[in-house]
């Protein structure tokens, strides 16, 4: 791939370049948001790992700690949540602080993906931008060339200018598909969070109940 690449820097026309500077930022994008991403999600895998009982049993003192020694995504949805329990018991407004959470964190997953699928455009428009200007200067060529020159001469420029396509296509098929792989990835730490927000809000409800039972049975004794 890296010989095919050189190969159509070398006889490819002026669009190359700017496609080849758009394949280095869309490479640069994909580098960054892939760690940025992995990071994330083992760093969410291993904070549930840790609070799972925790979040099982209610015990939200525990989830806070563990929230204010660790900047997991995950646990700081999970403290919003709580935050809220102490000004309001309602199911609406604890999910509600969640939620507001869980968009500001997921402005930053979703930060510069998009950027891909616009890059992959880019790419595959000046390639065929680039072959429709080398096909206008080659005819234009061939106007006033040798006749015994024109098939030749011809072929070669219609080479050079099908390659800055293809050279497009090479950028755009790949950033395409790592656009889709980030978005895959970027959804399932999103659907991790979500899961967790609703786990805390089944265990608040599941106090809640066994909190009425308790009233009810000392009412009832007394």
């Amino acid at each position: 791939m890296f010989d095919i690449i050189i190969g159509f820097l070398q006889d490819g026309g002026a669009f190359i370049f700017p496609i080849a500077l758009v394949l280095v930022i869309g490479l640069a994008i994909t580098l960054e948001r892939w760690l940025y991403l992995t990071k994330t999600l083992n760093a969410n895998k291993k904070a549930l790992r840790e609070i799972q009982p925790a979040l099982k049993a209610g015990q939200l003192n525990k989830i806070t700690e563990a929230a204010e020694n660790n900047n997991a995504p995950v646990l700081q949805v999970l403290q919003a949540g709580i935050s809220r329990v102490s000004q309001s018991n309602r199911r609406e407004d604890v999910e509600y602080a969640m939620e507001e959470t869980l968009m500001e964190h997921m402005m930053g997953l979703e930060k510069r993906t998009p950027f891909l699928a616009t890059l992959a455009n880019i790419a595959t428009l000046l390639g065929l931008l680039g072959t429709i200007m080398g096909l206008i200067a080659a005819f234009s060529a061939v106007a006033s060339a040798d006749p015994a020159e024109k098939a030749n001469l011809l072929s070669a420029s219609i080479s050079v200018a099908m390659n800055t396509t293809a050279f497009g296509l090479i950028t755009a098929i790949p950033l395409i598909l790592f656009h889709t792989g980030l978005q895959s990835k970027t959804m399932s730490i999103i659907d991790s969070l979500e899961m967790a927000g609703r786990k805390l809000l089944n265990a608040l409800a599941t106090q809640s109940s066994n909190q009425s039972e308790s009233h009810s049975e000392v009412s009832s004794r007394g």
